[in-house]
């Protein structure tokens, strides 16, 4: 009987600026960033706990009294203001190109880029910022999920162990793929995997789901490719 098993997320990811140029771009040296002071240090912590929270309203109030010439400070708004889906993200991530979190900025266009479905500038934003950050696993796995929604599945599969291998305790590369081996019905692979990581029940029924969505995509865009009928889309 084969095993179901585990969750695919990315949380994905609009702002223009006078001539091209963000309204920040004089503030700081490219390639470099001021270093906060330890008031601003705590600040900038208190403003990533909320965040991880989920309190992303209260973690943009604790950022308003810290100075925007700090990329720091930048970065974590233009993350709040992507989960809530503002629009005010791209513009703050495009101020960090040029500075010492350039990675963070490619990372941060990649992630609106998918949010957006064009996989194609997602994946040139997060290849740039693998290049520039070749051990942030946060940005592997984002780029493996790119790969996988392209059905380019070695690639995504090199970054989803590239990933585990660098955060072992971080179970999303991890549930990420799982789903590229359901998606291959590689069953015995998947399930060594999920033993091995001990992944939960939960994960497990997410990957197939999505492992599942990612095959009805493909049906679909076959169907319409040669003039077939698409399947129904159920609305909840």
């Amino acid at each position: 009987m084969k095993i179901l098993i585990a969750g695919l997320a990315l949380m994905m990811l609009g702002g223009c600026a006078a001539n091209g140029q963000s309204p920040w771009a004089t503030l700081t040296t490219p390639g470099n960033c001021a270093k906060p002071g330890s008031e601003q240090e705590l600040a900038l912590n208190l403003a990533d706990d909320l965040a991880n929270e989920g309190k992303l309203h209260a973690s943009l109030a604790n950022l308003q009294s810290l100075p925007d010439a700090l990329p720091q400070v930048r970065q974590r708004k233009a993350r709040a203001y992507r989960l809530l889906g503002r629009s005010e993200a791209e513009p703050l991530y495009r101020s960090l190109l040029g500075t010492c979190m350039t990675a963070e900025g490619e990372h941060g266009l990649g992630q609106l880029a998918a949010a957006k479905g064009d996989n194609a500038q997602a994946m040139t934003h997060l290849q740039r910022a693998a290049r520039l950050a070749p051990t942030d696993e946060k940005i592997r796995n984002d780029l493996g999920v790119v790969y996988l929604k392209q059905r380019r599945l070695e690639d995504a599969r090199f970054e989803f162990l590239t990933a585990i291998e660098l955060k072992q305790g971080d179970p999303l590369a991890a549930v990420n793929l799982i789903t590229l081996l359901i998606y291959q019905d590689d069953w015995g692979q998947a399930a060594k995997v999920v033993s091995q990581l001990g992944l939960s029940p939960e994960q497990v029924t997410e990957a197939q789901e999505r492992a599942e969505a990612l095959k009805a995509a493909g049906a679909t865009a076959h169907n319409v490719a040669t003039g077939g009928a698409a399947p129904p889309v159920t609305v909840q």
